[in-house]
């Protein structure tokens, strides 16, 4: 069963005020009626039905005709398919407009700013066209879960020729650029109490988010010059990190335990030898 307040409400996306959506939604359901018999359908005040439909009729919705028979005005509406069509021509219309004056608009240096993000979706779109307007290099710092969904972009990218590297936590290995296998996921999981995700995109914006259990997210984007020097900074010492690991590994936990755990404590100076 159709949800018509959601319908309402959805038309009123494309434009519509709400009682042009309520009564073309009663129009649709029954139609040739008059405006009066509209209003009654729709649940518009006698009093501001006419002036809906008069709008209506102007932008070409509705198309009355005179019954004789019934000796009053009726109208048809639009059909909404034709509704449908006609709305998305004018949209990407207007959108491609927009984007032209924009690019011609001179605009003054945008002031630095942080966006949070607690909404999983909403980090998972925003590091999605991060990683699409990539030119030159990505720094990628992300767990299984993530890179399922991200991987085939970041491989893209670098079909591309934008330069890749990327710090993975988990299983199985990430296949897209430059990866590095981080040897202690879960022990950061149990430590920062979720899983990392950090992309930074030609040394000019950065997204950092920390995905907890049933994807409760705590996350910011920025384009500022702090910002993105700190999450460049936090990936390129995970790779230092690695490429040290991978060479040097026996010995390292031979000096600072199984789980490196002396030389991750920041307050101290200590090894095991």
């Amino acid at each position: 069963m159709v949800d018509t307040k959601e319908l309402v409400e959805n038309l009123m996306y494309t434009g519509m005020s709400e009682y042009e959506a309520r009564v073309y939604v009663a129009f649709l359901a029954k139609n040739p009626v008059s405006a009066y018999e509209a209003a009654r359908e729709a649940g518009v005040p006698t009093s501001k039905v006419y002036e809906t439909v008069a709008r209506l009729e102007q932008k070409g919705i509705l198309t009355p005709f005179d019954d004789e028979e019934a000796k009053s005005r009726r109208y048809i509406p639009q059909s909404a398919e034709e509704y449908i069509h006609t709305s998305r021509q004018m949209m990407d219309k207007t959108l491609e407009t927009l984007a032209r004056e924009f690019k011609a608009m001179r605009t003054r240096s945008p002031v630095s700013f942080i966006w949070n993000i607690s909404d999983y979706n909403a980090l998972m779109d925003k590091v999605r066209r991060i990683i699409l307007k990539a030119e030159k290099t990505l720094l990628i710092s992300l767990w299984r879960e993530e890179a399922e969904i991200l991987g085939g972009l970041i491989g893209e990218a670098n079909v591309k020729g934008v330069r890749t590297a990327s710090v993975h936590f988990g299983q199985p290995e990430l296949n897209a650029g430059q990866v590095f296998m981080h040897p202690i996921g879960e022990t950061l999981y149990d430590e920062k109490g979720g899983r990392s995700l950090v992309v930074v995109s030609d040394s000019r914006e950065a997204i950092i988010g920390t995905v907890k259990a049933e994807n409760i997210t705590e996350g910011a984007y920025s384009t500022g010059r702090g910002f993105v020097d700190l999450a460049e900074d936090y990936v390129k010492h995970d790779i230092y990190m690695m490429k040290v690991i991978t060479r040097f590994d026996p010995h390292l936990k031979e000096r600072f335990g199984p789980r490196y755990e002396m030389l991750r404590d920041v307050f101290s100076d200590r090894e095991a030898l």
